[in-house]
């Protein structure tokens, strides 16, 4: 992988984590058990062309955000069978 050299990553004693750039300390995705589970939209370049699945946390949301009708949401985290 082209700039793999550049990464670096933090992992919880419970397996979760973050991986990010080692020069600026972008957040590139979230790890775990050490495979990907889930990429930082912000870091991607164009349309990624996905659909929005839930939104969570949804509880502590700022004041301003809105939430899109017809996607899922939740107060605290997703629920146990997602």
């Amino acid at each position: 992988m082209s700039g793999e050299n550049f990464l670096t990553r933090y992992e919880s004693k419970e397996g979760a984590g973050l991986q990010f750039c080692r020069i600026c300390g972008s957040t590139l995705c979230g790890t775990y058990k050490g495979e990907i589970n889930g990429v930082t939209l912000g870091c991607v370049e164009g349309d990624p062309e996905i659909k929005i699945g839930m939104h969570i946390f949804t509880g502590s949301k700022a004041s301003w955000e809105i939430i899109p009708e017809g996607v899922p949401h939740y107060k605290a985290g997703p629920p146990e069978n997602t």
